[in-house]
């Protein structure tokens, strides 16, 4: 979450998180005895009213693995602006290969998204939200592009104090 502006951390103590596991990967060492199997979970956990926090945890058996993923989620807990049920104005968001781009959407649409995307959404508490998912579908790189994207949002009360102006002003010019 470090390089960008206007993050608001969140403490998880007081809170009712919710987890989503996103996904599951068996991974393998090999070693001069034979393979050593292993496993890596990715979670995404959330209040659903605009906090949310992703993790990773790996382990020799997948239980523990997705304990740890849920601890490493509760550190990286952050606040995104959401208005109406919805976000503030569309966004990009990028990391390694895969590209996410999110719009808001008016009442009554849903969370009109896939996959890793889609646990990131209903997370954060956002009901009308449209998105699409290019480039890579690795589950990791989509969930970090999704939060880069959510990380870069801004609301208009967020902008009018950064530009030292009333909020009339912001929408009137």
């Amino acid at each position: 979450m470090q390089g960008y502006k206007n993050v608001e951390r969140v403490k998880p103590s007081g809170l009712e998180l919710v987890d989503r596991l996103v996904g599951v990967q068996r991974v393998t060492k090999v070693t001069k005895g034979g393979r050593a199997f292993g496993f890596s979970a990715i979670v995404v956990v959330g209040d659903g009213n605009g906090v949310v926090g992703h993790g990773l945890g790996k382990s020799k058996d997948v239980s523990s693995a997705i304990a740890k993923a849920i601890e490493d989620a509760k550190k990286n807990l952050v606040r995104i602006p959401i208005i109406g049920g919805t976000l503030p104005h569309e966004q990009k968001g990028k990391f390694g290969g895969a590209n996410v781009f999110i719009k808001p959407a008016s009442p009554g649409t849903g969370v009109i998204a896939g996959g890793a995307v889609r646990a990131v959404l209903e997370s954060v508490g956002v009901h009308d939200v449209l998105s699409k998912s290019q480039g890579s579908s690795n589950p990791h790189n989509a969930v970090k592009a999704t939060f880069n994207a959510l990380l870069q949002l801004r609301n208009a009360v967020s902008i009018a104090k950064q530009r030292g102006i009333s909020l009339e002003k912001v929408f009137n010019g």
